[in-house]
């Protein structure tokens, strides 16, 4: 079945990442990937372009199939091989609406992530604000925050959802894994830390660890004050 799927990806992208995590838990291995380049522009190829005519990463087409936002392939993936590799989304109403909160509720901190470690690359020169730089980091430092406090409400070793790994998990983690990537203390946050501390040993997860953050582990430091 996997050699009927074809993913076009690229290396530390929470959006490709998550989808390659869904397909190693959902036992996917041996599908078609390309590994693409976003500095050389590869992402607006006519190779992307025929099945992501957005020209984004991921692309991913099963069979006639083609599901390029990475919230509905991994939807997609659990729905149609539910019965493959453990169960993703839970049974219980309580651990499956929360599931599906901090799912879509850590779009906010994808967000404000981009906010501050690409706001030089995003906002031309002349029109930056260091106003806008100080909004930015304390809205960024208020949501972090809040996702520490989700995890002091909790018990050590949790999952976002509970005890069990969920989709909530693979969604959520690789946004987690950039923040950190990128600078953020676990000693400021170690609950947050000791998530991160857990989930990246995961078969899964290691299996689809960016190539480029194997090479260099260290992203940078743009949040090490936070």
């Amino acid at each position: 079945m996997a050699k009927d799927m074809t993913l076009l990806w690229g290396s530390g992208s929470p959006p490709c990442w998550r989808v390659m995590i869904a397909l190693e838990e959902k036992q996917l291995q041996g599908y078609n990937q390309k590994l693409l380049s976003f500095e050389k522009a590869e992402h607006k190829s006519k190779e992307v372009l025929d099945i992501n005519p957005r020209g984004q990463l991921p692309a991913f087409k099963h069979g006639d199939n083609i599901l390029n936002e990475s919230y509905a392939a991994c939807m997609y993936l659990e729905s149609r091989f539910r019965s493959q590799g453990p169960q993703l989304i839970p049974e219980g109403q309580l651990e499956q609406a929360l599931m599906y909160q901090r799912m879509f509720e850590v779009l906010n901190l994808s967000d404000k992530l981009s906010n501050v470690i690409y706001y030089n690359y995003r906002v031309p020169e002349g029109e930056r604000h260091d106003s806008a730089i100080k909004r930015n980091k304390e809205n960024l430092a208020t949501e972090i925050k809040l996702w520490e406090g989700y995890f002091q409400k909790v018990e050590v070793g949790s999952y976002l959802s509970g005890k069990a790994f969920s989709l909530a998990d693979v969604i959520v983690f690789p946004v987690i894994a950039y923040a950190f990537r990128f600078g953020l203390s676990t000693e400021r946050y170690p609950r947050l830390g000791a998530y991160y501390d857990m989930v990246k040993d995961r078969p899964s997860v290691k299996a689809t660890w960016p190539p480029h953050w194997l090479e260099n582990p260290q992203g940078g430091d743009t949040l090490k004050e936070f």
